[in-house]
């Protein structure tokens, strides 16, 4: 009996198998492709289609959730096709790498045409030229508009109410959102107290605008007062005021203004107050009334010091909120009577004016303004996360 034949060694394994995973990835990569394309075809149908809304709808919500979904599943099909050296190294990109994507195309790019556009007077870049023709034609300002920015009369005064906004309106929402938490934790109805104080937190920044106009309106001394706070006054036998109009306490009628925001983040702070008052040990706090302190030492002593890290954060956090401000004062006042702000201005240059370039060397100065905080409160969150 003759013995079996063997089969005969294949012929260039390695090339075979190379040549494999290369059509695999080139398939995967293919397929990304091909997606990426049918998702410009959805943006360009939402933004230029004419179809009914329902069905306009529907395809947002099939292209945006769907083509994303199909997107993570190729991205990490593509990956996992690789060697595991590559694999290891590329597949958290999978997961990260469509956010930094677009955070990429909406923000960074955004934030240098931006900056591209402060260099230039009101008519921006003349168009049709490249980039060094653009540097050499009248347009070009350099550094004309932000050296504006710092000296036109009404950016002085929108900084200085801005500053307003940091001192008062930051301050003042702490303050307030660390004694109602202190004190509603010690209360038999915290949750009802709670949910009162955080209430405002479900009202936009232009419908509590819309609710302080009402609580602030004016009428002559003559007249039935609507505005709850001048009906208080009149009542009392006092004068009618216009209060956020009142030029002749000019800039403290943005104190009128300030108070919104307060009534908003008070609840916002409290409650982070609350969770951070709850971590504090029992044993610690009676240790002090141990040793005689009062409770007003406790507070200040052993309280305040102990959540000072979740203090900083919540006073950071708002601070970008009143650098930032435009809702409130737009709605109130439209920035007249003393009361613009730098994202006031921003708006009344760039889109009243129809001066590009001092208004867009406004937002640039604004987001400069911003990072700094928004640099301290990421450290800040980054220690406390190592801490625990």
């Amino acid at each position: 009996m003759n013995p079996p034949t063997p089969n005969p060694p294949e012929k260039f394994p390695l090339a075979k198998t190379i040549l494999s995973r290369t059509g695999r990835i080139l398939l995967a990569a293919g397929m990304i492709v091909i997606v990426f394309y049918g998702l410009y075809l959805g943006f360009v149908f939402l933004r230029d289609g004419r179809a009914p809304r329902e069905v306009i709808t529907l395809v947002a919500i099939v292209w945006g959730v769907g083509g994303v979904a199909i997107l993570y599943w190729l991205f990490n099909s593509l990956v996992e096709k690789l060697p595991d050296t590559w694999r290891i190294r590329l597949l958290p990109f999978v997961f990260v790498g469509p956010a930094m994507a677009i955070l990429a195309w909406y923000l960074a790019v955004p934030t240098l045409r931006t900056f591209w556009l402060s260099l230039f007077d009101r008519n921006g870049p003349p168009e049709g030229l490249n980039v060094l023709q653009q540097i050499n034609s009248d347009s070009f300002v350099w550094f004309d508009n932000y050296a504006a920015v710092f000296t036109e009369k009404l950016m002085l005064e929108a900084f200085r109410n801005n500053l307003m906004w940091i001192v008062f309106g930051s301050t003042f929402s702490v303050m307030f959102g660390l004694l109602i938490a202190a004190l509603a934790d010690r209360s038999s109805f915290e949750k009802f107290a709670k949910s009162l104080i955080f209430l405002p937190m479900a009202i936009s920044f232009v419908g509590a605008g819309i609710i302080w106009n009402f609580i602030y309106e004016f009428r002559p001394a003559d007249q039935t007062q609507i505005g709850l706070l001048n009906a208080i006054v009149q009542g009392l036998g006092g004068t009618p005021k216009a209060w956020t109009q009142w030029v002749d306490i000019s800039p403290w009628n943005n104190l009128f203004l300030i108070v919104i925001v307060i009534w908003l983040q008070a609840g916002f702070a409290m409650v982070l107050f609350s969770a951070a008052l709850k971590g504090i040990p029992e044993e610690l706090m009676e240790a002090g009334r141990i040793d005689g302190a009062s409770e007003l030492q406790i507070f200040f002593r052993i309280m305040v010091p102990y959540i000072r890290g979740t203090i900083l954060s919540v006073w950071t956090t708002i601070v970008i909120f009143t650098l930032k401000i435009f809702d409130v004062v737009w709605v109130m006042t439209g920035g007249q009577f003393g009361t613009h702000v730098i994202a006031t201005q921003f708006y009344r240059q760039s889109f009243t004016n129809r001066n590009s370039g001092f208004g867009s060397a406004i937002a640039i100065v604004l987001l400069i303004a911003v990072i700094p905080v928004m640099i301290y409160n990421l450290k800040q969150f980054r220690e406390r996360q190592e801490a625990f």
